[in-house]
């Protein structure tokens, strides 16, 4: 489906890696910037360059079926380019870039400088600030604590194991 005459087109661009509750208000909001919302997903290489060598979490095919399944998204750019170029801002008729005020990485250069001189760059407020980051520590943290729990069973198990193993030599010495 493309955009209806007169339909005002917003872009955005990033990883959403590990699509979460903060990419999805993020995306909502951004879709209220107009009418029909095209969401550029950088390649694996890109996002690793800007986020660090753990990351993407996500190869960028899960990446791209995780964002069209959200809503508000209507078109998905795949391997878009980074930073945005004035020939995608042409091609697919452009009127608002936005970027949440939450965003992660670290992006030596800014990506959306063609929008910004344009004057169609909105930074926009979802309200919500999650970030994959914080999903994935989140994961390490609980990672541990199933380990450290588990630990803990397993040594109380093999102390168990000792004790029913004394009792049954024992009971075997006597007989």
């Amino acid at each position: 489906m493309e955009p209806k005459p007169g339909d005002k087109v917003v872009y955005t661009a990033g990883a959403f890696d590990l699509l979460h509750p903060g990419h999805v208000d993020f995306l909502e909001v951004a879709k209220k910037q107009g009418d029909y919302l095209i969401v550029g997903l950088y390649d694996d290489d890109i996002v690793n360059e800007y986020k660090g060598s753990c990351y993407p979490v996500q190869v960028l095919q899960e990446r791209v079926l995780s964002v069209l399944a959200n809503r508000n998204v209507n078109e998905v750019v795949i391997g878009a380019p980074y930073p945005l170029t004035k020939e995608v801002l042409d091609h697919f008729n452009i009127d608002v870039v936005v970027r949440g005020i939450i965003h992660e990485g670290d992006h030596a250069i800014d990506a959306f400088e063609v929008a910004r001189s344009q004057g169609i760059f909105k930074e926009i407020d979802s309200g919500n600030c999650l970030k994959t980051e914080d999903i994935v520590q989140r994961i390490i943290r609980n990672r541990r604590l199933y380990l450290d729990r588990n630990k803990k069973k397993q040594l109380k198990e093999i102390k168990n194991l000792e004790i029913v193993q004394a009792k049954k030599e024992e009971k075997e010495t006597k007989t």
